[in-house]
């Protein structure tokens, strides 16, 4: 194990973090204990106290307990965007000590019915705007009940900074055949009394299923808090931070950072339930935001904002994020406008999050970071499995107390992903990256995205930091095309800033390119776009991109 890295571990931190015994639902009542009057969640325009949350969570849970039948070990679907209900429904499912399946709201009914035979799912809880996605499952599926919640009910329209977004404002609309949120709250019923350990299965978030179907990943009370009270040290969240929330809860960096750090801190979450620059940018100004988890593309937006100037941004304290790594120039930029440096991570759902973080005082531009705390991470070649050293070029493999349990019913899965190396079990992530003589980490790229161009290997993720140095660059993806001569070459999709729009056209950037990296490397083929596709929580889908390359060619 390098431990380079500790030469520059956050002053005055431990380099080691015993991890809490007690629950994550432990940490919501301990909170609410001591800050019982204290905000715990602003949502367009209304305000939630640390005891309502803990009230209306086992009211909840009262409910699914003994009127549902809900048990403990129990698998039960959420699929809600944002929203004070998905928080009060997370709580509620730790409570009986069930196991929460967060699913993305993007999902199709088919998607749906994958994950609800996976894991034999009987009830679930849903978003109007989403429920009926979930209703047809109730004939040929072991799904039999929905509890579904109407955001409205949880708002105050007139006390919001802006536009709300429209399943937000929309009122009550459930089909008799559902349960209404308020009508299992109202029944006000208590749970048994509370057991939980920290060896519960708490959370199974699903992989994007990006090599295969989707892989449920089994996390304990145990291995979620890892990286919640990591987090919560590392970067310095106390009980007066306010937290702005603009990942989905669904997505493993979103639920640690966004939504279970800040309540282990007791501190107060201003929640977005969709993306809006505007709106964060007002919220910042309004609330006092101190800490801002985020995705590059998502910063790159609120960056462009052309008003972005008529807001004081002057309350933030940390900005930082992972999924992908932040181009340089647009680092950059951030610090010309707010004094910070991102503190970018790495992590993946098998690891409930990060398993890096750059030191928040010593960050590097599109880095990883460093091991977080008791992190043994090291570089192997991916086909011998041998340690490689400084700068040289291999797969990730990581050995941590946030590594998860296993995927769920796939043993064959299981015992692929992982490796002995020293007498340690290490997960295998897949990333390519590289580490510096300083214990910092750098992605390569991801093992399948690597463009072969004639016999040399090209990682998309390099060729994009350096696009992004263009001025009229706003975002950039990377994919392969076939080449007669080369087998496979380089292309870009590029979205221009709005003021270069017309101004430029795609052979001036290729020109520029050529002169800004190796002759194998720049992109022989160019493509504007207005937009990207991406996930729900911000990843650009460049397999879309790559597929719609294909389909040019046919």
């Amino acid at each position: 194990m390098n431990s380079n890295h500790f030469t520059f571990w956050p002053n005055r931190l431990s380099k080691t973090l015993t991890v809490p015994e007690t629950t994550l639902y432990d940490n919501l009542t301990i909170t609410a204990k001591k800050y019982p009057n204290k905000a715990a969640i602003t949502y367009y325009g209304q305000t939630f106290t640390y005891e309502q949350l803990v009230t209306e969570a086992d009211s909840l849970a009262g409910y699914l307990e003994k009127e549902l039948g809900v048990k403990k070990g129990e698998k039960v679907l959420l699929l809600m965007q944002n929203s004070p209900q998905y928080m009060i429904s997370f709580f509620a499912l730790l409570r009986v000590q069930a196991a929460v399946v967060p699913i993305n709201p993007m999902s199709t009914t088919d998607d749906l019915a994958f994950y609800v035979r996976d894991c034999n799912i009987k009830q679930a809880l849903a978003g109007q705007e989403l429920h009926h996605k979930l209703t047809p499952l109730k004939k040929d599926t072991s799904l039999e009940r929905i509890i579904v919640a109407t955001y409205s009910e949880y708002t105050l329209a007139e006390n919001a900074l802006g536009e709300i977004p429209p399943e937000v404002i929309a009122p009550v609309n459930v089909p008799d055949d559902d349960i209404e949120w308020k009508d299992a709250l109202s029944a006000k019923q208590t749970p048994s009394p509370y057991k939980g350990k920290s060896e519960d299965v708490a959370v199974i978030p699903y992989t994007s299923g990006t090599t295969g179907l989707p892989k449920g990943c089994i996390h304990t009370n145990r291995t979620v808090q890892a990286n919640a009270t990591g987090a919560y040290h590392w970067m310095n969240v106390t009980p007066d931070a306010v937290a702005l929330a603009t990942l989905p809860f669904f997505h493993v960096t979103g639920l640690v950072h966004s939504l279970l750090t800040p309540i282990t801190a007791g501190g107060t979450i201003v929640l977005l339930t969709r993306w809006d620059r505007d709106y964060a940018a007002k919220a910042i100004d309004k609330y006092g935001c101190s800490h801002w988890i985020n995705i590059s593309t998502m910063l790159i937006d609120f960056l462009s904002n052309p008003n972005l100037a008529n807001y004081d941004l002057s309350s933030l304290q940390a900005i930082g994020g992972g999924g992908a790594p932040l181009p340089e120039a647009v680092g950059e930029q951030l610090y010309e406008r707010t004094g910070l440096r991102y503190i970018e991570g790495y992590g993946l759902s098998e690891t409930i999050s990060h398993t890096h973080f750059n030191p928040p005082d010593r960050p590097k531009l599109q880095c990883l970071g460093i091991p977080s705390f008791d992190v043994d991470a090291r570089v192997i070649d991916p086909a011998t499995g041998e340690v490689l050293g400084i700068d040289e070029e291999g797969e990730l493999i990581v050995n941590g107390p946030q590594v998860f349990k296993g995927y769920y019913n796939r043993e064959e899965d299981n015992r692929d992903s992982h490796i002995q190396v020293d007498g340690k079990e290490f997960f295998r992530t897949g990333d390519i990256v590289k580490m510096d003589e300083e214990g910092y980490f750098f992605i390569v790229d991801r093992l399948k995205r690597m463009i072969n161009a004639a016999g040399y290997k090209v990682w998309p993720t390099e060729v994009e930091s350096i696009l992004y140095k263009h001025p009229a660059v706003q975002q950039a993806c990377v994919v392969r095309a076939p080449d007669e001569k080369r087998g496979e070459t380089v292309k870009a999709f590029v979205v221009l800033n709005d003021d270069a729009i017309g101004k430029v056209t795609e052979d001036e950037i290729i020109e520029w390119s050529k002169e800004q990296m190796a002759a194998y490397k720049y992109p022989r083929i160019l493509e504007f776009t207005d937009s990207f596709p991406t996930t729900s929580s911000g990843k650009v889908l460049w397999r879309e991109l790559q597929k719609k390359t294909a389909d040019q060619l046919q």
